[in-house]
């Protein structure tokens, strides 16, 4: 059973940096046709797609927030991280990590975390 876990701080300043990290447990974040995806939902709305790493390094970002996201990987301790900079209060969401799949005959996400919430506010 693949399980994924969020942490990081739930309060951040605007115009500092979001920092957060996804761990993964009953598989390993280099097997073949897995992407490692960070998404949110505000409060209110419906779910954003931030990005996601591949299996092979990769990363994919969503063209809205490309600019302020950086996603990295830790394979000796099977995580990957998500960084947001310059935040504003628009930032404040659930964020969730979720392993996403690309396969013959399935796509789609198949494991979530149970999400974080991130509030920015001085």
């Amino acid at each position: 059973q693949v399980q994924l876990q969020e942490s990081g701080p739930g309060l951040v300043k605007p115009s500092q940096t979001l920092s957060l990290t996804c761990t993964v447990s009953g598989g390993s974040i280099t097997t073949s046709s897995y992407y490692w995806s960070w998404i949110r939902q505000p409060p209110g709305k419906g779910l954003e797609w931030i990005g996601a790493i591949r299996y092979a390094g990769n990363t994919y970002y969503s063209p809205s927030l490309k600019s302020r996201t950086s996603i990295s990987r830790d394979t000796s301790n099977n995580q990957f991280s998500l960084q947001l900079s310059s935040v504003t209060p628009e930032d404040t969401a659930v964020y969730y990590c979720a392993r996403f799949l690309i396969a013959d005959n399935k796509v789609g996400y198949d494991y979530w975390g149970q999400g974080t919430q991130v509030t920015v506010s001085s």
